[in-house]
């Protein structure tokens, strides 16, 4: 059989590649990514590399020294928040300093420091520009333990700067960000391990060894004697580097931050005026030291042994305590702390990784507390009044706090530290009571559970979190600070833990895009302040329009055990008349359920000076003072008559246009919010929010669809939520990889009929190469002339493997009797005597690996198949479905892609397939694009089933009809299910018994079948009258023709009991349809109404699966309720190609720092899931396919590639099927960016564009050719120029697309221009993914354009421009052929001539233009001519 991979070096690579600004806040500053080509060229670092480690000429020597001048001038700073001087690190990290010189000569003995920091920052800037940082270490394993060594070692007799600590740190943050690289996590799992306890407090030791008594066992084992020595524990290095790491941390804390010579002392810890100056360096290094604790206790192998450590030094304490915490540029550092505090005591066990119930951790709590009480009762007089009380009246802060004030500084401290050991005696700050108080009420007061705190939060943002820069940061994140976000790495604590951090990262991902809309509506309006001091408007925005009246309508009752209120209630009243048609109807057709935001814009009286408006906050510029979401109920027109109705009170008749200009619409405000705000009006005399509205903003409806996807995020953490239980390991990130495979499950499909998928014996042989196939007869006995289909019987003892068989499929002995397949061949029933009968067949013949991947998918667990470009990823998925439903026709399948464009090419092709088109069922809003006469929405299959139902009851009637009965049988569906069983079943049984006492006349089947008259329409007569068997064979098959009617009738019961549209509708989706197909995005948002209507499924497939969100992949596998505690879900079919382009999201820090755009898919794959790859591309050339094939394992080339006469034919006009065109200044320009990341080439757009015309003036068909581009601002300039120069032709015309490589994922064309853009700095090209996707695109042509001399440098895409720049970088062009067909084959190139630049080319279509003028005035002329004559 095919090859299984798992992960291993080429798998998964860190691909995040991000662009960042071109502005800086300080115009003086070097930017980034402004300097030029020529620049760096110049530059001395680029000389440098050119001389001592450039691969293109001789190097000099290697050379400490120059790494020590190197590292001393050009990567040290002082001070600051920069740790680095990015742009020099850029530079160095371009040129392959790392590669090509520090790592080929790196010595363990003696390297020095300079040399081994070096490193770590060209590792550091590798991450941050989230390519592949670990590659270059993989081919010497050994050399690379010894280099981590050193770094375990560096601070070793050396006092390290603040910057250096940092960058020290970041590379710590990046390696246990790598643990499924296996060269990494060995050496840093260690650093976190169970030795590490050694360095705890003794007290704190004993408690942890009561705690968990197998902990013991584990630490006598590490420290037993070896050769008669026993392990001396505190000479090892990882048993006290992150408690030495801490207490740098805590020293840093408390003496540089503020300088203490600078601040006064009081009760002896630092105090602080908001004023003070501050160390920004040891800021960023806090901040940067919090992310790192939190990475360390959000991943349960790093957790369980330095939780521990991290209570007993008490770090969130002294935190808690600090300066930082409190003053105002320690704004992000306090966030951080609180999120370090939540993982510190997450509700989970440590030992067990299982997630405690509320009712373990509520008595976990009272457990403690009382503990503490008896211990005060019996040892501390002083406590006896707290050692009597409730638990109720002292597990809050200020009640614990007052309690505990009664005992004086020593007897606090003896309690802390001696009797409860919460602290060592010998840390210094256990002489502050300040601290002793802290650490006490933080271990005894009781915290709010996670479910409450998800509970309480708003769904929608608030003004506060909208422009809070640590947690949803601007575009211009470059990933040198960190921020207050969770991120989404390999491994969760518990599923909630999952959720959490996925609904605080969409939420926070939605509260960016909703910032965007409102800075871009709000400045429309031309807020000021009029005479009477209200707040007017001069101007109008599409998106917002001011409010005429706001009223809360009702506040309702809190539900039992919540105190915020059930449901609130508003009216907000707007005019349109500002508005033209089009937009009229755009605020007219606002619907039930639609995101709106209420404002409040209050201007400054004067207008802002340039100064003062550069440094106010956007907030302050736009005069914003509130923001609030909410919901619409129901909308009215001026009139009170209610538009858009959905709930069935307005009759479709009865419906009328609104009236007036005024519109009022019933709102829903969030509940959280609203308690919070009327609290804070309450409590600390805030203003009333709700009566200082005076905008009301509405979204594009596609991008509103955030607040029904959280909610369903929310309602799964309330749930319990129960993943399959041979899925809920793997989905952590834990246990064995290959557990969840197919031949690891019970309950395997022992025998599967595969139906048509094998279109011949040989096709069989071919799909199992390592097994001997056995074709036999149903009865057992051996065929010689087999013929599909087939029925293939597994063997018993097959076992799965990992990642390292050539198989994926064995057995457990490798005798020969044991690799036998034996494979039934059968000959199907007669369908039935009609051609709609008879099913369509499958044509394609497919791969062994795709025949591996039906195999998986078909049988239980989860199958993981990676498509590479064009290997027939939908083709595979289809016969998944087809197979499925024939060996399991009661299950249900549920089908999830990412795009309506996919999910409608998957429809397409099934509906070829044999699955009856009423088990078919398409959700959603994309069914309208399928391209197909039936409809497969709700409503259109609802109708059919109704057109169905007549058509089936006229045939009974003609059945009745042909046996001489009443016709009245075929009046319902009932009826005729009553005539089936009295008149057709009991006349067929009569017939089958005849027949077996006349097998011996032939032409008993023909005189005597009942149905004969019924029949007589079929197209071909039925019977022959020469053979009994024949015969019967017919007769059985017209048999299956009536069964299947009446089983149809059967079917359309339902919808004839059933009266109302929206029941028949549900009833075809939860128990009629077999396959129900809709994207994620429908999914989640309808989660809560499939729950309602009791929708089940047992399957699910997923295409495109390495393009969608993570939680948005997670959801489709919870839109049903579980039975008896257990998931229904049998299968998990997940189909993608993480070598492609990630799930999209739109704001940078979400994507770099939290790895938002991380799919489950490519998270499976770098877990280590095996997952089988599709091996044989049939879209384009196999030349050009080798452009992109060197990223996946083994990609061949499918036969119709190497046969089609399509393939092997030149591309006319073109010397080449493919090129990389070198493109100079254009104009004395490369690349221009008029605003940040709008990046344009000129020079490119104008080359692009005349090559286009080029093909169009040969006969090239337009919608043949795409043109690509790496940046949004290039595809709009090349717009520009195709408007200016090809459409006022009528023969050349636009192209087929003009779009970036982003949007095309998924496409193809037979020719495809693609635009680089880049002259600086190569950009978000460095993503091998987005390289993947470019090169990939094209069937028979491809012509890169691009600056050849900044892109043949760049060391991750080194394999495709080794391949480009074989060929000559000047277009090669044929001028001799002069139409779009060739009979040159595409080796040859035929005469060559070189287009020298941009001018050279457009001077060749000018003259091609003016040969078709030239033609065209002629054939005027003649024409002109003739009609002359013929007057």
């Amino acid at each position: 059989m095919t090859r299984v991979y798992g992960t291993g070096v080429y798998d998964f690579k860190r691909h995040r590649v991000a662009e960042y600004p071109t502005q800086q806040s300080v115009p003086d500053k070097s930017l980034p990514s402004s300097i030029t080509l020529i620049e760096i060229q110049r530059d001395r670092l680029t000389q440098i590399a050119q001389e001592n480690w450039s691969t293109t000429g001789d190097s000099k020597p290697f050379s400490e020294e120059l790494v020590k001048e190197i590292y001393d001038t050009e990567l040290t700073v002082t001070g600051g928040r920069k740790t680095v001087p990015l742009q020099r690190v850029m530079i160095l990290e371009v040129s392959q300093y790392l590669e090509n010189y520090l790592w080929p000569n790196f010595d363990p003995d003696t390297a020095t420091f300079e040399h081994v920091m070096s490193m770590i920052l060209m590792v550091n800037e590798k991450f941050r520009e989230n390519v592949a940082a670990w590659i270059c270490f993989h081919d010497s394993k050994d050399k690379f333990k010894t280099f981590l060594e050193r770094v375990l070692r560096l601070k070793e007799g050396r006092s390290l700067s603040v910057a250096e600590k940092t960058n020290y740190l970041l590379f710590m943050i990046n390696g246990f960000q790598s643990l499924e690289d296996e060269i990494v996590s060995k050496r840093f799992l260690r650093v976190a391990g169970l030795q590490c306890l050694h360095s705890l407090s003794y007290g704190r030791f004993q408690i942890e060894l009561s705690l968990d008594p197998d902990l013991i066992k584990k630490w006598k084992k590490i420290t037993k004697r070896k050769r008669g020595n026993s392990i001396d524990l505190s000479t090892l290095l990882e048993v006290k580097f992150l408690k030495n790491l801490i207490e740098e941390f805590l020293e840093v804390l408390d003496c540089k931050v503020f300088p203490r010579e600078e601040s006064g002392e009081e009760g002896g810890h630092i105090v602080v005026n908001s004023f003070q100056q501050v160390d920004d360096a040891c800021v960023l290094y806090c901040e940067r030291f919090m992310e790192f604790l939190i990475d360390l206790l959000s991943q349960l192998p790093t957790r369980r042994y330095f939780r521990p450590l991290v209570a007993d030094v008490a770090v969130v304490a002294k935190c808690h305590l600090s300066s930082l915490y409190r003053h105002e540029r320690g704004k992000l550092f306090a966030q951080l702390v609180d999120l370090l505090q939540y993982y510190e005591g997450f509700e989970i066990n440590d030992k067990l990784g299982r997630q405690l119930t509320d009712d373990e951790v509520l008595q976990n709590h009272y457990d403690r507390v009382q503990a503490f009480q008896l211990l005060a009762f019996k040892k501390i007089p002083k406590l006896r009044e707290l050692s009597l009380a409730n638990v109720g009246a002292i597990h809050r802060r200020a009640d614990l706090s007052k309690k505990l004030s009664v005992l004086s500084p020593q007897e606090l401290r003896d309690l802390v530290c001696c009797k409860l050991k919460l602290v060592s005696i010998n840390d210094p700050w256990s002489e502050r009571v300040d601290f002793l108080i802290e650490v006490m009420v933080s271990f005894f007061e009781k915290q709010q559970s996670q479910k409450e705190a998800i509970n309480a939060l708003p769904l929608y943002p608030n003004e506060q979190i909208m422009w809070d820069e640590s947690l949803v940061p601007s575009i211009n994140y470059s990933g040198e600070g960190c921020l207050a976000l969770p991120k989404l790495n390999l491994q969760f604590l518990t599923l909630h833990d999952y959720l959490l951090r996925n609904f605080n990262l969409f939420r926070l991902e939605s509260t960016y895009e909703i910032r965007e809309d409102i800075q871009e509506a709000v400045p429309h309006l031309l807020a000021y302040i009029n005479n009477e001091g209200e707040t007017a408007f001069r101007g109008w925005s599409r998106m917002a329009v001011p409010i005429k009246e706001f009223k809360i309508l009702e506040v309702k009752q809190p539900n039992i055990g919540e105190v915020k209120p059930s449901s609130v209630t508003a009216a907000v009243t707007f005019s349109i008349s500002s508005y033209k048609s089009q937009m009229r109807s755009e605020w007219n057709a606002l619907k039930e359920h639609d995101v709106l935001f209420l404002l409040s814009i209050r201007p400054s009286f004067e207008p802002l000076s340039a100064d003062e408006a550069e440094k106010a906050t956007v907030p302050q510029r736009l005069g914003l003072q509130f923001v609030r979401g909410c919901e619409i109920i129901e909308m009215c027109d001026e009139e009170g008559t209610l538009m858009n109705d959905f709930t069935g009170k307005v009759k479709r008749d009865e419906w009328k246009p609104p009236k007036g200009e005024l519109r009022t619409v019933t709102v829903a405000l969030d509940t959280a919010q609203y308690h919070m705000d009327v609290c804070d009006i309450a409590e600390k005399g805030a203003e009333d929010v709700y009566g200082t509205f005076n905008i009301l903003m509405r979204r594009k409806p596609k991008e509103n669809n955030f607040k029904a996807i959280l909610e369903s995020i929310r309602d799964l953490m309330n749930e319990t939520c129960i993943v399959p239980d041979w899925l809920h390991e793997l989905f952590l990130g834990y246990g064995d990889p290959s557990a969840a495979q197919w031949t690891n499950m019970p309950d395997l499909l022992k025998t599967v009929d595969f139906k048509d998928t094998f279109l011949d014996a040989d096709h069989v042989v071919d799909c199992f190469p390592n097994f001997q196939v056995c074709f036999t007869n149903p009865d057992g006995t051996k065929n010689l002339q087999p013929r599909p289909p087939f029925r293939i019987k597994f063997p018993t003892n097959l076992k799965g493997n990992a990642n390292t068989s050539t198989d994926p499929v064995s057995t457990e002995d490798d005798g020969p009797e044991n690799k036998t397949l034996i494979v039934e061949a059968y000959v199907p029933p007669d369908p039935g005597p009609y051609p709609q009968d008879h099913p369509k067949q499958n044509s394609v013949r497919f791969t062994p690996t795709q025949i591996e991947a039906i195999t998986s998918g078909i049988q239980p667990g989860l199958t993981m198949v990676v498509g590479p470009p064009g290997t027939g990823k939908t083709d595979t998925a289809v016969q998944i479905l087809n197979v499925l439903y024939h060996n399991c026709p009661s299950q249900r399948t549920l089908i999830i892609t990412h795009s309506n464009q996919a999910l409608n090419d998957l429809f397409e092709k099934i509906m070829q397939r044999d699955v009856p088109a009423r088990y078919l069922l398409r959700l959603g809003q994309g069914e309208q694009e399928l391209a197909t006469d039936l409809d497969f929405s709700r409503q259109g299959r609802v109708n059919a089933m109704l057109v169905r139902r007549l058509e089936l009851l006229s045939e009974v009637e003609r059945l009745a009809r042909s046996l001489q009965l009443p016709e009245d049988v075929g009046y319902t569906c009932e009826s005729a299910g009553y005539f089936w069983l009295l008149h057709v079943y009991s006349r067929w049984e009569q017939f089958l018994a005849a027949c077996a006492a006349n097998q011996n006349k032939p032409t008993f089947v023909q005189d005597c079948f009942p149905f004969k008259e019924f029949f007589s329409n079929s197209p071909q007569p039925i019977f022959a009258g020469q053979s009994f068997e024949k015969d019967m064979r017919a007769a059985k098959g017209c048999f299956r023709h009536l069964k299947t009617m009446f089983q149809e009738l059967e079917e359309c019961r339902a919808f004839e009991l059933l009266k109302s549209t929206v029941d028949r509708a549900n009833y075809l989706m939860t128990k009629q349809a077999k396959i129900v197909a809709m994207t994620c995005t429908h999914a989640a948002l309808k989660r809560k109404d499939f729950l309602q209507l009791g929708f089940k499924y047992d399957n699910l497939l997923m295409e495109e699966s390495a393009q969608i969100l993570e939680i948005e992949t997670f959801i489709p596998m919870l839109l049903q309720r579980q039975e008896d505690g257990y998931a229904r879900l049998k299968r998990c079919i997940l189909i993608g190609d993480h070598h492609q382009l990630p799930p999209v999201v739109k704001n940078m820090a979400f994507q770099k720092y939290s790895h938002m755009d991380q799919s489950l898919f490519t998270r499976f794959v770098r877990l280590g899931i095996p997952y089988i790859e599709l091996n044989a591309q049939g879209r384009a050339r196999p030349s050009l396919a080798r452009l992109y094939n060197w990223r996946y394992r083994d990609l061949g080339d499918l036969p119709n590639v190497k046969e089609n006469a399509i393939f092997h034919k030149a591309n006319a006009g073109f010397s080449y099927d493919y090129q990389l065109v070198n493109v100079p200044d254009y104009h004395g320009r490369g690349e221009t960016a008029p605003s940040p990341w709008f990046y344009q080439n000129e020079g490119e757009a104008e080359y692009i564009v005349s090559v286009y015309m080029f093909m169009r003036l040969l006969g090239y068909p337009a919608n043949k050719i795409s043109i690509l581009t790496t940046y949004n601002g290039q595809k709009l300039l090349i717009r520009d120029v195709i408007n200016r120069r090809c459409v006022p032709y009528d023969f050349i015309g636009p192209p087929h697309k003009v779009a970036t490589v982003d949007k095309f994922q998924g496409q193809q064309n037979d020719f495809i221009l693609l635009s680089l853009v880049r002259t600086r700095f190569v950009g978000h090209l460095r993503d091998v993914r987005r390289l993947v996707v470019a090169m990939s695109r094209a069937r028979l042509g491809l012509f890169v354009f691009c600056r050849r001399s900044l892109f043949e440098q760049c060391y991750e895409l080194q394999p495709t421009f080794q391949l480009l720049l074989q060929r000559p970088d000047l277009l090669a062009l044929n001028l001799d052929e002069v139409g779009p067909f060739t009979d040159r084959q595409v080796e040859e190139t035929g005469p060559i001539q070189l287009v020298s630049d941009i001018d050279e080319m457009a001077n060749i279509v000018n003259y091609r233009l003016h040969q078709v003028y030239q033609e065209e005035l002629l054939q005027a002329g003649i024409e002109l001519a003739t009609m002359s004559g013929i007057r």
